[in-house]
């Protein structure tokens, strides 16, 4: 059973808890760098108590959660969360995860993404990862959500940057403030320096930090959640 905090959310989605989605591809094995640089990442956000979101699988998914549950301090209130999607070829949830929760679509999966997370980290992937950063910087262009930062981890985003401002950018299709929270970095722990500084920023503003559960979570219900 889930217990409720006074405003009726379920503890494991309070939102005074701060929470980093981590998006990434669920092909790359443990060898490889950018599985170590994700859970090097999640073990240094976990030792502040601060949540982390994945998608529940395999690849820098796990790499996260993995991190997450090694790096948490004894009596942590903290947690690993597991947005999984219902695919042809089942995706299992990986062994690290606190709470879990299963979509038949990719939509409501977002969705829950979005209303959970203050910070959202794109590492490297492909198609899939691709959907989770436009989704999720499409919400925040039209106030579905809070304009929270969007960091980019990898050299391969760059290309990507680029092509935005050589492209839409030019020709008039967005504005220069669209492009004002993503920001690109190639080393993990220039991601955790951007997350604590906007940890910082939240605890300064009290009551007025704008909080994606509460914006977004009136228009996604938190049964839908877990």
């Amino acid at each position: 059973m889930i217990d409720e905090n006074k405003d009726g959310i379920p503890d494991e989605i309070n939102p005074d808890h701060y929470r980093v989605a981590i998006f990434g591809s669920a092909r790359l094995k443990k060898e490889h760098q950018d599985y170590q640089d994700v859970y090097l990442l999640a073990h240094a956000l976990a030792e502040e108590s601060i949540d982390v979101v994945t998608g529940g699988g395999p690849g820098l998914m796990e790499a996260a959660n993995r991190g997450h549950k090694i790096g948490r301090p004894e009596g942590s209130e903290s947690h690993s969360f597991g947005l999984n999607i219902e695919l042809p070829h089942e995706q299992d949830f990986n062994p690290f995860l606190d709470v879990k929760k299963d979509f038949d679509a990719f939509s409501r999966r977002l969705d829950a993404f979005m209303l959970l997370s203050n910070v959202v980290v794109v590492a490297p992937g492909g198609v899939g990862t691709c959907l989770e950063f436009f989704y999720a910087w499409q919400l925040m262009q039209v106030k579905h959500t809070c304009k929270v930062p969007i960091i980019m981890m990898g050299e391969m985003w760059k290309g990507l940057i680029k092509w935005i401002k050589e492209q839409p950018l030019e020709k008039g299709l967005l504005s220069k403030e669209d492009l004002m929270n993503i920001v690109v970095v190639d080393d993990w722990k220039d991601v955790h320096k951007l997350v604590l500084q906007a940890v910082e920023v939240f605890k300064t503003e009290g009551q007025e930090a704008c909080v994606n559960i509460r914006l977004y979570g009136k228009k996604a219900r938190i049964d839908d959640i877990l």
